[in-house]
């Protein structure tokens, strides 16, 4: 009963509706061929609810092709079955757009916007509440009238959602790609459009002063948004090929760290060895001149030249554990018990510093107690540094599915922007002179990238700096470890 028949005696202004399905579901299948696996962009998470809007809405104009189409050709009752599902598929369509707005818009203002959660069910009980009020009736009319009402309400409110949470998230990868930002930037715009001649004017009404059918800006909408999209989806193609470069820089620098270890590890015995001697002799004349309280002047001398050594054996100290990392061994732990060890460890050094904790409770990590704790003693070391004259940290923990997460923030002097980037390079330090060796923060780089993890530091100047370690939770180490 429901064979088709196009090419016979086809009205011109069908051609629009073809071509508005199309666009629709030509959109949808690009979404779902494009490989957004693994991604990190909030877009990734968010765009099968745009292609079912898609697939759903091209649907939907088709169906209403079949009946401008064949109406004439079958009966009453099949008809008003087309019109029942045609009202479910625009219904189903609106909801789709509506919820994919609604996931960009949420983390834009999380407090704003909560009341965003029940839009889709205040929208849904406005139109069963007003056909309730009309009168359920299986006629033609009521089923225009259920049609016209979604438009007014889903449709409306998810093309002007969906507008405002793609011009908002096109800001968002500006950085990333500021040719997709426009793109996704010109899509807003045009939803914008669409919401108007969806969800204000009725279908088959003549627009004023245009003198066309709605239906024609529908469609220039309809393709311009599909054009739009399926351009702005190269953002995932730009996220690999960025990924990539930094997996081969960070491959590169790795090659260059191994070399400087080796390298580090030679100077550091070779170091080692004469200043065993001369440390020897300085105690030798020490214990000679104690004794000769008429030469004070050199005993303070001897006194400086050992407090000298000591230094450059400190020094040589981190380069060997710079260069030959002890074998790890890996146990499960709590963080937290990590983090209350290291605050233990350095009472004293933290007597004149606020401390601020907030530890959740968190799943266990497979991870070596040891060279975690020295991780947080090097950070809380740095931050209580910054902080000459005192301030606070603040030692947060946090947990996902996936990971555990460390935040220690300080109210120091900050780390300058063209500083940052620089932080875990080995030897560099903005400490003066004598005070610090840079390697520090390498040592943690490099003891979090045995345990699947990562660190990273933020920070400004005069505001303090955040340092954030994430780690794999038990269960997902083992995964992160096969997949190295």
């Amino acid at each position: 009963m429901f064979g088709l028949n196009l090419f016979a005696n086809i009205p011109s202004f069908c051609l629009l509706y073809f071509l508005y399905g199309l666009a629709f579901f030509f959109l949808g299948v690009s979404i779902a061929v494009k490989d957004m696996k693994g991604s990190e962009l909030k877009l990734a998470d968010s765009l099968w609810l745009l292609a079912g809007f898609g697939f759903s809405h091209g649907a939907h104009e088709w169906l209403e092709l079949y009946l401008i189409l064949q109406g004439q050709y079958i009966s009453f009752f099949e008809i008003l079955l087309v019109k029942l599902i045609t009202v479910f598929v625009v219904v189903l369509s609106f909801i789709f757009l509506l919820q994919f707005g609604l996931s960009l818009v949420r983390p834009v203002n999380s407090n704003r916007t909560k009341w965003l959660r029940v839009l889709p069910v205040i929208l849904f009980l406005v139109w069963i509440i007003y056909l309730w009020r009309y009168g359920f009736n299986m006629n033609i009319q009521f089923f225009e009238k259920a049609d016209l009402l979604a438009r007014n309400t889903f449709g409306l409110a998810g093309g002007f959602i969906t507008a405002y949470g793609l011009i908002m998230y096109s800001y968002e990868v500006k950085n990333l790609s500021p040719p997709v930002s426009n793109k996704l930037f010109y899509a807003g715009i045009a939803f914008a459009f669409y919401g108007v001649f969806v969800g204000i004017f009725p279908s088959l009404s003549v627009m004023p002063y245009l003198t066309i059918r709605v239906e024609v800006l529908r469609s220039i909408t309809a393709i311009l948004i599909a054009c739009f999209i399926i351009k702005a989806l190269n953002i995932f193609d730009i996220e690999t090929r960025k990924k990539l470069e930094e997996q081969l820089r960070r491959l590169a620098q790795s090659d260059k760290l191994a070399s400087l270890g080796h390298l580090a590890s030679g100077i550091a015995h070779e170091i080692n060895n004469p200043l065993t001697n001369v440390s020897l002799n300085i105690q030798i004349l020490k214990n000679k001149f104690e004794n000769n309280t008429s030469d004070r002047e050199t005993i303070q001398k001897l006194q400086a030249i050992e407090r000298n050594l000591d230094r450059a054996s400190a020094i040589a100290k981190e380069l060997l554990q710079f260069s030959r990392q002890r074998e790890s061994e890996f146990i499960p732990l709590n963080i937290n018990d990590v983090i209350t060890g290291t605050l233990t460890l350095l009472r004293f050094k933290l007597n004149d510093v606020k401390i601020d904790q907030n530890l959740s409770d968190m799943p266990d990590v497979m991870g070596d107690f040891g060279k975690m704790e020295q991780v947080f003693i090097n950070i809380l070391n740095n931050s209580v540094e910054s902080m000459p004259n005192g301030g606070s940290i603040s030692i947060s923990t946090y947990h996902s599915n996936s990971e555990v997460k460390v935040e220690i923030s300080d109210t120091g002097d900050g780390i300058s922007e063209e500083n940052l980037p620089r932080v875990f390079d080995p030897f560099f330090t903005t400490k003066e002179i004598g005070r610090g060796t840079g390697l520090g923060l390498s040592i943690c780089h490099g003891i979090i990238n045995q345990h699947n993890g990562s660190i990273e530091i933020s920070s400004a100047i005069g505001k303090g700096t955040t340092v954030t370690v994430k780690l794999p939770v038990m269960e997902n180490y083992e995964k992160d470890s096969h997949s190295r």
